[in-house]
């Protein structure tokens, strides 16, 4: 019985994240109600409640399970990734970009940056955090799969070379969404770009 709870509950969940997410995709956030969420969730809104307190909780849920997604599939490049430093951040950082506006868009990845520096306190703040940090871990952990490979120099801090990738993405990522013109294949070559001079630098010789 237990379980068979606990299943309902993730439905119930799945089925709210799902609904919001669609509507912050079709009206945009700032217009979209919460009772309009719930009844396309076909739940009550003393339910959505439940689970969440406001819309900003939702939006951060709804990262939550973006991010949750792409660090998974990530974690295979990481235990086997391609040979060369330039090709393996090509792969991963690409596999990050191509998933970033599978549950959201532009305006609503703005608008959970704008709440997580407004109120940097916030849980919906420190989650956000949270997972930026298990991103920049991640390119780390690939540094540091290739160092051991012999493909980047013995000498090398490969966890501060995953930082500074990390941070150029970010930085890249949000000049992406900023931009309602600027394209998912302009953002992953100009970032391709950046890192082949950073490649060539860090690689041992083959």
């Amino acid at each position: 019985m237990a379980g068979l709870r606990a299943r309902q509950k993730a439905d119930k969940n799945r089925r709210i994240l799902e609904a919001a997410s669609s509507l912050f995709r079709e009206v945009g956030y700032d217009s979209a109600r919460i009772e309009d969420i719930a009844e396309r969730a076909e739940v009550s809104v003393g339910t959505f409640y439940n689970y969440y307190e406001n819309k900003g909780d939702i939006l951060v849920a709804t990262v939550s399970m973006e991010v949750e997604e792409v660090l998974e599939a990530g974690q295979s490049i990481v235990e086997n990734p391609p040979g060369s430093v330039g090709e393996a951040l090509d792969v991963l950082i690409n596999q990050y970009y191509d998933h970033s506006l599978v549950y959201l868009t532009k305006e609503m990845w703005r608008t959970a940056m704008a709440i997580s520096i407004q109120q940097p306190n916030t849980p919906f703040s420190q989650r956000y955090t949270d997972l930026d940090n298990r991103l920049c871990g991640q390119i780390s952990a690939l540094m540091q799969k290739l160092q051991l490979r012999g493909a980047i120099l013995t000498g090398i801090d490969a966890v501060a070379v995953g930082q500074m990738v990390f941070n150029n993405l970010n930085m890249m990522f949000t000049e992406f969404v900023k931009d309602e013109a600027s394209t998912l294949e302009a953002l992953k070559d100009n970032v391709a770009r950046q890192n082949r001079p950073l490649a060539t630098l860090i690689s041992a010789p083959r």
